[in-house]
């Protein structure tokens, strides 16, 4: 099996963009067939979202090629390590206290999908004409949608609560309350598509997406990358959030 890959982004509404991704192929070979592909969405006002995201995407890749041990375990420290740099870089400048990011981190190789995350970046499959949500969403939204799921609210309160962005875990530097790392692979087969965004994509529905990517079977990764961003540009939202994706295909060997 073997990949390609490519990354798009827009700043949407914001003043700045507080998005960061970077793909590295692993393995020398053309066409790859190992990549660690890292997505950051920074938080923390001002510059401090736009270097927390930076520095999860600078550390987290090389940390994770020089580590050693299982994939679970380089996956780890790859985001403790991630975690570290920023708290170091807080303590250097404390004009950046509070900054920190959400991350997602994954290795594609022949065995398979494995990642970690920390926050409400969203790690999707689509496969054949299904999609499917990968990772756990640590924000505020799946304990209001099971306040509604019980009866407690409705769901017009449910999904209108300003609430529902909080994040419950990201990575700050501070103890890291919340972490989604399988301790199993996810297998993939050839035609898959791997989407890793920032939780601007959320503008389009899952639906929406599956058709994008599904729609345009002779189109690259990083065309595919395009066409998402362009949608999520064309709708136009009044307070779009910064939206970065990033596509990998997989092809049969």
């Amino acid at each position: 099996m073997h990949f390609d890959y490519g990354i798009s982004a827009t700043m949407g509404a914001r003043k700045r963009q507080e998005d960061a991704a970077r793909v590295l192929p692993l393995a020398e070979t053309n066409p790859a067939t190992a990549l660690i592909a890292v997505l950051a969405d920074g938080m923390g006002g001002h510059a401090g979202g736009a270097v927390a995201s930076d520095i999860a995407c600078k550390t987290f890749v090389p940390e994770f090629a020089s580590a050693h041990g299982s994939v679970t375990d380089r996956l780890h420290s790859a985001l403790f390590s991630t975690n570290t740099a920023i708290a170091t870089y807080v303590e250097a400048d404390p004009t950046y206290s509070g900054m920190g990011a959400t991350l997602i981190g994954a290795l594609l190789d022949h065995q398979g999908l494995h990642w970690i995350s920390v926050g409400d970046s969203l790690l999707y499959i689509v496969r054949g004409q299904q999609i499917a949500l990968l990772n756990a969403d640590h924000s505020l939204a799946p304990e209001i949608d099971r306040l509604a799921e019980l009866g407690h609210i409705s769901w017009s309160e449910a999904l209108s609560d300003p609430r529902r962005h909080y994040l419950r875990s990201a990575i700050t530097g501070d103890e890291i309350d919340l972490i989604d790392l399988p301790g199993t692979v996810f297998t993939l087969t050839p035609g898959d598509i791997i989407i890793i965004a920032s939780d601007g994509l959320n503008t389009l529905d899952e639906s929406e997406i599956s058709a994008i990517v599904t729609g345009a079977p002779a189109a690259t990764a990083a065309e595919l990358a395009e066409r998402l961003v362009h949608k999520v540009i064309e709708h136009a939202a009044p307070h779009q959030d910064n939206t970065t994706v990033v596509v990998i295909r997989t092809h049969a060997a």
